[in-house]
Order: structure tokens, then C-alpha cells, then sequence
């Protein structure tokens, strides 16, 4: 069989439009070639969906490809520039250790990224190696499947390989790539790296390629600039109400790490939560909470108002009357957040028109749970299946008051128990990613190269809405411990 009729049976169907941009925005290069891949997981089901052969991908050439050793036919790889602003400060940045392969057409029609994560160094690696290691890759693929699970948009994981080759950090590691399938890689750093470095003309075409690629309503706006921000704050407005309806916290919310296409991008520190509690932050770095768990609604606004900046050369002829659509086209985020969150809580305690009242209640519920540490997943399935466990919060006289208020009010609708009971199943999980389930696998994985722990816990966060009896044991909190967990970068 000749490389090119490979290809084919494999299923690659590459385009490269980002190529198209003006060249301040990418470097082409290939990816640095490693001594012996294996791999070790493969997403069957995006494969399929991706318009890929799983047969093909899992033999030598396959994963060749996976490993950046081989280029398909039609693939033109680049490393994509951006800047950012990372916990407040702005700096250049780019894709120092990922490339973009090229842009798989599906069969029917969907383009996405396709991006090799850990495949050498760039010229924007900034001294880095250009390399990752098992972890973090593995980690990325079990928290961007979950969260697609759980009905978060999010970038996906295709694949993750060994390299044969060490990564040195604090110690010696096995090193890996990661596949990641995206609706693109556009981010706010994006529109910051071009507004910083390049012309009012560059900035256009960088905007003009993001309406094409993401916003289809582009020509029939009277100024496509101003739809493209309002769209972004939409978007992004929704993507934050999910992440704080499940307990998400993404842990480095630096303005290179926010997608324009709404997509959670970039899973290192991130977790989900176990006790509520607002404050509650996860990663090493973020010393300080900037991005805790209840910062994330407004760190989001911060950073799409650093975008808004970007567009203000595009917005109006008139800068004065530019920053006022842009300061305008902001301010509508608090709403728009609040207002997808709000719904979806309604929906997690079953309730399916709104009252005035709703948000008190809500609100009190959340404050009771913080009391009394509840665990912010399991309070809600308890609730969902009117099983109140023998709890500091459900023992507490204030949340019998709570529960008789609440019952009240699900008694003013005219759907039946069983209709907002379905409601509350489909809103509330089962089960999350958590913790020390994630850490479990992962060190079996790493350390003992045993795949089974991880493959099981797939497989029971596949269908979080299901309610099963095999999800039970993953639904269990950790044991309580006086060292607060913590999440690292991965670099």
C-alpha cells in the first residue's frame, strides 16, 4: 500500500484556511520526530464522528500521525502566535509546544482542528522543550471527555501517545502527545497578539476569518464587528453558567485560555469541586484566587473586555463612539451570565417557570450548603431523588424550612413530580471527575502502566445524567484530609 492510498483509508481530509491569514500569525513547521510511539488511548467514537478509519489509526502509520512522525497528505502543520494576559499581565505567548496539523472536513462538512500537543518545540516556546508528559495529556483527555459528557462545550481528545523518550521537569517522565479536536484554536490572545503587533488591516482579516469560521450571520449584520463581539460575550456567557452549574473550576482563566468559539480550551490546574464553597481553588499557581470558583463569572468579563479593546479600531470610524458600543456590548455580560445560570438552576431544583422568589431561594440553598460544607454535587442529587442523607446541612433546622419552602413552590407548577424529577435527573450528574478518582488513574496509568482504572472511569462518565448503580461508588466524596488538594500546570 502506497503512503498516499494510507491516507485515504485512514480517512484524513485536510484543509488549512488559518493559513490563509497573514503570516505574522503562524510559523510552518513540522513537528520534531520522536523514537518510538505507542498508543496507548484512542477516542473511537470522535474518530468515527471526525470521518476517520479506527482500524487504520491504530496501526504503525496511524500513529505516526498521532505522534507528529508522519504528515498527512493535505496537512500543512503550524504554530499559531498569540498573547495574553496572564493572571493581569499582558505577554507574548503562542503555541510553544502544540501545532496545528491542519483542519479535518468531516463527512458532513464540520471543520475542526486538529492539534498535536507536545510536538516540539516552536519558535514561541520560550526556551521550553516543546514537550509534555503522560499526565497532563492523559488528565486533558479524561476532563475534556467528561465535560463533553456533562453537555460543556469544550475542545476534545482524539488521542494520546507515548514518545519513547524522557521529559525532564522535577524528575524524569514519560513523555506524550495528545490529539486535541477543536471548532478552532482562535482565542482572545489571539485578537490581543494582533491589536499589539499588528496593523488595523491584519486585525480585519484575523476578525473577518473568525465571523466566517464561527458566526455564519456574519453578511447580513449591519456592522459584522460589533455581531462578532456580542456573539463572543453570548457565548461565552453560556459556557460560564455551565461551568458553575457543575462544580467546574478551570483554574488558569488567562485570556490565551478563552475561545472564541465558546469551547473550554486548555485543561491543566483545572478540577471540579467537592465541598462548595466559592473560594475554593485548586491550582498552585493561583496564590492568590484570582480565579476561584466564584471569580470565574467575573475573570470571564475581564477577559472578553480585553477583547473588546482589540475591536475597538474596527467597531467605528469614530474611537469615541467605538469604545462607547464596546463599553456597551460588555456591559450586557452580568445579564447574560446571570441569566443562563439562574435558568439553569432552576432546573437543578425542578422548576420549570420562573417567580420572583427563585433567585432568594436558590441563592439561600447555596449558603446553607456553604454552612454546613456540603458536597455541592451529591446536595443536589439528593435532592433530586428526595434522599436526604444523614447530613450536617439536610439535619439543619434552616434547610427543613428551606425544604418546606422549596416543596411549596414545586406545588405551584402544573407539571406533575415525575416531570420535574426527570428535570432535575437530566440537570444534576451523577457523578463528576472526581478528584482522587482522576489522581487514582492516573497514577496507575503513569506508574504502573495499567490503563484499566482510567478506561473504567471513562466509561462511567460517558452518561453522567444516567443515574446507575455501577456510577454509585464514583460519586463518593474523598476522604476528608487536612492537605488541600492541589493542581499543577503540567508543563
Amino acid at each position: 500500500m502506497t503512503p498516499r492510498e494510507e491516507i485515504i483509508e485512514t480517512g484524513w481530509n485536510f484543509d488549512n484556511s488559518y493559513a490563509g491569514l497573514p503570516k505574522i500569525f503562524f510559523t510552518t513547521l513540522n513537528p520534531t520526530s520522536v523514537p518510538s510511539p505507542k498508543l496507548v488511548i484512542l477516542n473511537d467514537k470522535l474518530a468515527i464522528s471526525l470521518g476517520l478509519e479506527i482500524q487504520a489509526l491504530r496501526r504503525d502509520n496511524g500513529v505516526a500521525v498521532l505522534a507528529g512522525n508522519r504528515i498527512p497528505d493535505g496537512a500543512l502543520p503550524l504554530a499559531q502566535a498569540y498573547a495574553g494576559h496572564q493572571f493581569g499581565h499582558f505577554t507574548m505567548l503562542g503555541d510553544g509546544r502544540a501545532m496545528l496539523i491542519g483542519e479535518q472536513i468531516t463527512p458532513s462538512g464540520k471543520r475542526f482542528d486538529i492539534q498535536l500537543k507536545g510536538s516540539g518545540p516552536t519558535p514561541y516556546s520560550r526556551r521550553g522543550d516543546g514537550r509534555a508528559s503522560l499526565g497532563p495529556m492523559l488528565r486533558e483527555y479524561i476532563i475534556s471527555e467528561a465535560m463533553d459528557a456533562l453537555g460543556i462545550a469544550t475542545t476534545r481528545s482524539l488521542a494520546v501517545v507515548t514518545t519513547g523518550e524522557a521529559i525532564i521537569r522535577e524528575t524524569q517522565l514519560l513523555g506524550a502527545i495528545l490529539t486535541r479536536v477543536a471548532a478552532s484554536h482562535l482565542r482572545v490572545g489571539t485578537f490581543e497578539y494582533a491589536s499589539k503587533w499588528g496593523t488595523v488591516e491584519d486585525l480585519r482579516q484575523l476578525a473577518d476569518y473568525t465571523l466566517q469560521r464561527h458566526f455564519s450571520k456574519m453578511d447580513t449584520m449591519e456592522n459584522p464587528y460589533l455581531f462578532l463581539l456580542q456573539e463572543v460575550i453570548k457565548r461565552q456567557a453560556v459556557l460560564i453558567a455551565k461551568w458553575q452549574l457543575v462544580g467546574f473550576i478551570h483554574g488558569v482563566m488567562n485570556t490565551d485560555n478563552m475561545a472564541l468559539s465558546g469551547e473550554t480550551i486548555d485543561y491543566g490546574p483545572c478540577a471540579f469541586m467537592d465541598t462548595y464553597d466559592p473560594k475554593t481553588v485548586f491550582s498552585s499557581i493561583d496564590t492568590q484566587g484570582r480565579y476561584a470558583y466564584g471569580n470565574q463569572p467575573h475573570i470571564a468579563a475581564w477577559n472578553l473586555a480585553r477583547f473588546a479593546e482589540t475591536l475597538v479600531p474596527l467597531l467605528h470610524d469614530n474611537q469615541n463612539k467605538a469604545v462607547e458600543l464596546a463599553q456597551n456590548a460588555i456591559s450586557e455580560f452580568p445579564d447574560l451570565y446571570k441569566c443562563n445560570w439562574l435558568e439553569g438552576m432552576r432546573r437543578k431544583i425542578g422548576l420549570f417557570n420562573q417567580e420572583p422568589q427563585d433567585e432568594s431561594l436558590i441563592e439561600n440553598l447555596l449558603s446553607m450548603m456553604e454552612k454546613h460544607g456540603a458536597d455541592y454535587t451529591n446536595t443536589f442529587r439528593a435532592l433530586t431523588f428526595d434522599t436526604l442523607e444523614d447530613t450536617t446541612l439536610f439535619k439543619a433546622p434552616e434547610f427543613t424550612q428551606w425544604h418546606q419552602l422549596w416543596q411549596r413552590r414545586l406545588s405551584r407548577q402544573q407539571e406533575s413530580q415525575a416531570s420535574y424529577q426527570d428535570l432535575m435527573k437530566n440537570s444534576n450528574p451523577a457523578l463528576i471527575p472526581r478528584n482522587h478518582r482522576v489522581e487514582a488513574a492516573l497514577e496507575a496509568a503513569v506508574k504502573q502502566g495499567d490503563y484499566r482504572v482510567m478506561e473504567e472511569l471513562l466509561d462511567v462518565l460517558s452518561n453522567p445524567y444516567a443515574h446507575t448503580s455501577q456510577q454509585t461508588d464514583y460519586a463518593t466524596p474523598p476522604e476528608p484530609s487536612n492537605r488541600p488538594y492541589r493542581t499543577f500546570c503540567g508543563t
